[in-house]
C-alpha cells in the first residue's frame, strides 16, 4: 500500500481537515503548506500528464504519524531526572505498516481490545496473539510483518468507528 493512500484513508477515517494535516506535518518536523497537502492527497492518475501529486516518502509518513501523536495527545515533557527520550525511529525499512499500527494505536489511545474491535468492524478476525505479533519490535522472535490487507482493514475499521 502506498504512503499517499495511507494518508488519504487516515485523513478520511479521522476527519482531518487540510489545515490540520499541515499542522500535524509541522508537529512531526516537516514543513508542508496546505496546497502541498492537497497535492499529497491527490490520487495518482497514470493517464494524466499534468499530474501534480507529491509522493509521500517513508520519512514524511513517519513525521506525520509522530505529529499525529503530538496533535492528539500533546507534547510529552520529560520528567525531572529522567533521561531524554530516544529519537523517533525512522521508517527507512520496509515495515511501514507495523509502525503505522503502533503509532495510530498510541495517537488514538487505543487498547488491544479496541484494535480487535476495529478489525472486527472491518470484517476480519484477528486474535490477540496475531495483534501482539504485529505490534512487536522488529527482530523479536514473535514479530510478524503486517500486510497491506491488515492496514486496509484497520483503516476501514477506524472509518467505521469515527465516522459512523
Amino acid at each position: 500500500m502506498e504512503n499517499n493512500d495511507i494518508l488519504i484513508r487516515l485523513r478520511y477515517a479521522l476527519e482531518i481537515k487540510n489545515k490540520e494535516m499541515a499542522e500535524i506535518f509541522k508537529l512531526g518536523g516537516v514543513e508542508v503548506s496546505v496546497p502541498e497537502v492537497i497535492q499529497i492527497l491527490t490520487k495518482y492518475d497514470e493517464d494524466d500528464e499534468n499530474n501534480d501529486q507529491i509522493k509521500c516518502s517513508n520519512s514524511m509518513l513517519d513525521s506525520f504519524l509522530n505529529g499525529l501523536i503530538i496533535f492528539k495527545r500533546g507534547k510529552q515533557e520529560p520528567k525531572p531526572g529522567q533521561p531524554n527520550p530516544p529519537e523517533p525511529s525512522s521508517m527507512n525499512h520496509e515495515h511501514v505498516n507495523n509502525l503505522l499500527l503502533k503509532k495510530v494505536k498510541i495517537a488514538m489511545s487505543l487498547t488491544t481490545e479496541d484494535m480487535l474491535d476495529l478489525f472486527g468492524d472491518a470484517g476480519i478476525t484477528v486474535t490477540k496473539g496475531e495483534l501482539g505479533a504485529l505490534l512487536r519490535k522488529e527482530g523479536h522472535k514473535n514479530y510478524m510483518e503486517c500486510g497491506d490487507k491488515f492496514v486496509r482493514n484497520f483503516l476501514k475499521g477506524l472509518a467505521i468507528k469515527y465516522r459512523g
